[in-house]
């Protein structure tokens, strides 16, 4: 199949493990593989950052979106100016440092670093002699905390305006003199701010901050514009191409990428001064550069050798190179985490208390609720069935009379915890907010919480006003989402992360949950509650590597081998429309398709079409959707809401996402809705449905991965169907194949931070 990427990609070959494979038909645990390019078929990885031009233009296929336009702020936008506020709290720490004049050569730490680094490469140096680093100071306990600015979320008010008319049109005769589709012309105009007309003429090379453009159509412009003055030597490309690579870089999950890496790319990009490109960008402020100490694992210091080490021993160290948003989200959040973990939590109930509490609990949820008493920070891991103890720990926090809230990924998982609570009895008096959850849950979703418009609001300091936040689907935070969390928690409050980390990572950059587990600077629990019956058996095994057999009497499970593509799409179609609801009895609507990528035969493009016309056929009037289309909703990257759509009129296309009203411009419907009977894995992470139904065509083999597998068929609550095409694939992803390592900074970052740990 020829996938489309949507967003990250998980998967790299790694080291052989073994994995039995089922037999095909109804009780197998799974017969056949697959592959996911949900996640960015192009990986720009510390050692293959060139290769991810096509990243961009994915995530903007999949997981990217547009604002829902409603008379007041929608959820979107309020989320992107809760996060405004923080990019303007780090640009202010960034207008404190010393500028460096544009167009001038490097001084000070910048210049001595990239010198250092040319140094230890050509052998002149050892590192030790380079990069030798002051002693760490002693550890000292933690006094309380100060009180820190927190980012306010403003007052929901109408929209902000877009570019001018005049000044997108301005940019529009720019890009037609030079060969670029006019229709980039409201993006360029937006990206690039004011005068960008005049930017993109003095500096062609400008178009590649615009999304899905790349090196070699940013060249052809220049080439337009400049004639006999563009050269792959110019320095404005550059320091382009510097930026786009390490926007690749995030894309794929990267918060930096390692400076060897950095040039290879750049000499791969025909760039043919590599270190001139990269000092250029630091020195125009467009990226930031780094050395970490490579001592132990996750950056930890190691510990000294019984006979004490020399001190003149070389030390290993890495030099990386990072964009100043994701690096100082990146610091922000380190901050944060070091300021919940090194400070006394807030004494809401006596030790006598929680202990009680904790022994009213059952097993893990006993060990969770007394780790929570005493730390402010907490990671819990546990599949599907451990939700019951973060329930647990609710209850037991309200009733020592703490302000506790849960957020969740999405809307779909919102919804499941707070039944979750209702049926255990745990919300009966819980405060809540009408249209988001149940009004007696105090469940939120992340994207909601941050923006006002769910959750407990926040105090006249601008930090969340609980005392106790529960973040579910943990591993979903990217550096940015985790950094604004962190800074919005008033001194005293606990946090608990958790997930499972098996799943797929976020969709933006960083690995904040796994970083976290990797560092050991706080207890983690691990829930000893598995997943009931026979898929609960099947999802246990593939997260340690094993695709192991089940028996399924009740048709739990069901493999359907497939020859080709054709069949493929004809066998799903069967599935969801008349075998699962015959079957299973699990209705269409509670049925969601899961297929590796967007694009070829057996994309979603493909099986959406085909649903449609089988469930919902219509014209596609409404800018190819009909009433009744079942769609999924992209607001932000990285979001994906479920959803149905209404009806369309002069404001836009309106929307039910999960009890939601969403209103989509018309201007934002083809980038922000597609149909959404079928999903890829990474749209459907963090939620779950009655039935599942996994396509995996033949030629999907090469995307697939041990986390992809484990996040599809876990979407499953009472039946899983396997649309099988790529014979032994499978087992070999699920043993062999574990998620693509993401370069970040965190650990380093937390280690000197964390006290008494």
């Amino acid at each position: 199949m020829s996938t489309e990427p949507e967003t990250t990609e998980d998967a790299e070959p790694g080291t052989p493990g073994t994995g039995s494979t089922p037999a095909g038909g109804a009780g197998a645990g799974a017969g056949s593989g697959g592959g996911e390019a949900d996640a960015g078929s192009a990986e720009a990885d510390t050692g293959e950052a060139a290769s991810a031009e096509g990243a961009q233009a994915g995530a903007g296929e999949g997981a990217d979106g547009g604002d829902a336009g409603t008379p007041q702020v929608s959820e979107a936008e309020a989320e992107l100016r809760a996060q405004q506020v923080e990019r303007e709290r780090i640009e202010q720490r960034k207008a404190e440092k010393a500028p460096i004049a544009s167009g001038t050569k490097l001084s000070g730490k910048a210049a001595d670093l990239l010198a250092a680094v040319r140094a230890v490469e050509s052998g002149e140096k050892p590192a030790a002699t380079v990069f030798e680093e002051p002693p760490p100071a002693p550890r000292r306990s933690a006094p309380e905390p100060e009180r820190r600015p927190r980012p306010v979320v403003p007052e929901p008010v109408s929209a902000p305006a877009g570019p001018a008319p005049e000044a997108v049109e301005a940019v529009r005769r720019v890009l037609g003199e030079g060969g670029a589709p006019e229709v980039l012309a409201p993006q360029a105009a937006a990206v690039l701010g004011e005068g960008a007309d005049e930017q993109l003429r003095a500096d062609p090379w400008q178009l590649l901050r615009i999304a899905g453009v790349r090196p070699e159509q940013a060249d052809g412009f220049a080439r337009a514009l400049l004639g006999a003055e563009c050269g792959p030597d110019d320095e404005r490309r550059g320091r382009a191409v510097t930026g786009w690579l390490l926007e690749q870089a995030a894309l794929a999950g990267h918060t930096v990428l390692e400076m060897p890496a950095l040039l290879a790319a750049l000499a791969q990009r025909g760039v043919p001064e590599p270190d001139s490109a990269v000092q250029g960008a630091i020195a125009e402020g467009e990226a930031l550069v780094f050395q970490d100490a490579l001592e132990g694992e996750a950056g930890a210091p190691a510990p000294e050798d019984e006979e004490g080490a020399e001190e003149d021993e070389e030390r290993p160290v890495r030099v990386l190179v990072g964009l100043e948003r994701y690096a100082l989200a990146e610091e922000s959040l380190a901050d944060g985490l070091a300021r919940l973990v090194n400070s006394a939590p807030k004494q809401d109930g006596s030790a006598e208390e929680w202990e009680r509490a904790a022994a009213a609990a059952q097993g893990s949820a006993a060990d969770l609720i007394r780790a929570v008493a005493g730390q402010g920070l907490v990671l819990h891991t546990g599949g599907e069935a451990s939700l019951a103890e973060p329930a647990a720990l609710l209850t037991a926090a309200r009733s020592l009379g703490l302000r506790v809230w849960a957020a969740t990924h999405g809307p779909i998982g919102r919804n499941r915890f707070a039944a979750l609570l209702r049926r255990s009895g745990q919300a009966a008096d819980a405060p809540g907010q009408a249209g988001e959850a149940p009004a007696d849950s105090p469940v939120a979703t992340v994207s909601g919480l941050l923006a006002g418009l769910e959750g407990p609001g926040r105090d006249a300091d601008g930090a969340l006003d609980l005392d106790l936040l529960v973040v579910l689907d943990a591993p979903q935070l990217d550096v940015e989402t985790a950094a604004l969390l962190t800074e919005s928690l008033p001194d005293g409050a606990r946090l608990v992360l958790a997930g499972d980390p098996a799943v797929l990572w976020s969709a933006g950059p960083g690995r904040v949950f796994a970083d976290l587990l990797a560092a050991r600077i706080c207890p983690q629990v691990a829930s000893r509650r598995p997943d009931p019956g026979p898929l609960g058996e099947l999802v246990s095994g593939i997260g340690v590597g094993e695709l192991n057999q089940v028996e399924a009497p009740g048709k739990e499970v069901v493999i359907v081998p497939v020859r080709d593509a054709g069949e493929a799409v004809h066998r799903t179609v069967q599935l969801v429309v008349d075998s699962v609801p015959r079957a299973i009895g699990v209705p269409a609507e509670e049925t969601q398709v899961i297929t590796p990528g967007h694009g070829g035969a057996v994309g979603t493009r493909a099986l959406n079409a085909a649903l449609k016309e089988r469930l919902n056929p219509g014209p596609g009037r409404f800018g190819g959707f009909d009433p009744g289309d079942r769609i999924v909703h992209s607001p932000a990257p990285g979001r994906a809401l479920p959803g149905r759509v209404v009806t369309a009129d002069a404001e836009g296309l309106h929307l039910s996402c999960e009890g939601e009203t969403v209103v989509v411009p018309r201007e934002r419907v083809e980038h922000s809705v597609r149909h959404g009977w079928a999903l890829t894995a990474h749209q459907a992470v963090g939620s779950r449905w009655p039935a599942v139904v996994v396509v995996l065509p033949g030629d999907a083999a090469q995307a697939l991965s041990r986390p992809w597998v484990y996040t599809a068929f876990g979407r499953a609550d009472r039946h899983l169907s396997v649309v099988h095409g790529v014979e032994q694939a499978l087992a070999r992803a699920v043993a062999e194949v574990p998620a693509k390592p993401r370069t970040t900074r965190l650990p380093v970052l937390l280690t000197p931070q964390i006290s008494g740990t």
